[in-house]
């Protein structure tokens, strides 16, 4: 890992004067210009359709995290956020020319991404390119700046690596709390590395400021979570404790995704056949 690494773990991908959410006729893109842009995510990735391109087996996928302690747990009022405060990242690249992508943080949401129709929560890995920037915001819409890993999400066993997130969830029902958890192990979320086949694009973050000049790496192997622990994320609150709501709004933060973006003239690319 590079000496580098950023530590400060006050970044939100969402955090602007402007208020913003995911409410039917919401524009993004009147207050924030990247939001307009060609390369947008989520996409709608038909695997049918990628194009296998063996040179991504030579770039090298090398998540390497370490447990991580006193994580911040913080429900925002658009999704869960865990800001990861140890020296993790990721590095891609030949010999010695890697690039190290460092974690701040990840993120779980609702989404509609792939062609398969997963509407259970995407969770996303965040990475900057300590390499070439010092802090996250300096990486943000820049070239090779920013690395997002998202895993997929099915129902099924209980996940022994997110109990430590899953069970104090109760605690930060509404927007704005916050918990600290002792340790918690990024590495559990991966999948094993004979199931690592992914597929990669070029695309932007899918909160505001939605900046572009994100690297995607999606997993091909899904996160495998309970129904109880789907159940805890799905009772979170996208408001203070105590606000009153607009007729019709229960208050749950649930369909937290954006609708998919065109693809344009992008092309996805499968690390597999």
């Amino acid at each position: 890992m590079a000496d580098n690494v950023n530590e400060e773990s006050d970044y939100n991908p969402g955090k602007d004067e402007l208020d913003w959410g995911y409410e039917e006729g919401v524009e993004w893109g009147l207050h924030f210009p990247a939001a307009n842009g060609e390369y947008q995510s989520p996409i709608n990735l038909n695997s049918r359709e990628a194009q296998y391109d063996p040179s991504l087996l030579d770039v090298g996928l090398s998540p390497n995290y370490v447990v991580c302690r006193d994580c911040e747990v913080i429900n925002d009022g658009h999704t869960v956020r865990i800001i990861l405060k140890s020296k993790s990242g990721d590095s891609r690249g030949r010999d010695d020319n890697s690039i190290q992508f460092n974690s701040i943080q990840f993120y779980l949401y609702s989404t509609e991404l792939f062609n398969i129709n997963y509407r259970d929560p995407t969770l996303h890995l965040i990475h900057w390119n300590s390499t070439l920037f010092n802090t996250l915001e300096d990486a943000l819409g820049k070239k090779n700046g920013v690395l997002i890993i998202a895993l997929f999400v099915q129902i099924g066993k209980e996940h022994l690596g997110l109990k430590a997130i899953t069970e104090v969830l109760q605690d930060l029902q509404y927007k704005g709390k916050n918990k600290i958890i002792p340790c918690f192990n990024p590495n559990t979320l991966l999948p094993d590395p004979l199931l690592r086949d992914y597929w990669v694009y070029e695309g932007s973050l899918t909160t505001p400021p939605c900046s572009e000049n994100v690297t995607w790496i999606l997993y091909r192997y899904p996160l495998t979570i309970s129904q109880l622990q789907i159940e805890e994320f799905r009772r979170l609150r996208s408001h203070f404790k105590g606000a009153e709501l607009l007729e019709g709004n229960d208050g749950l933060l649930g369909d937290n995704f954006r609708p998919t973006q065109p693809l344009s003239d992008r092309t996805v690319r499968a690390a597999f056949q």
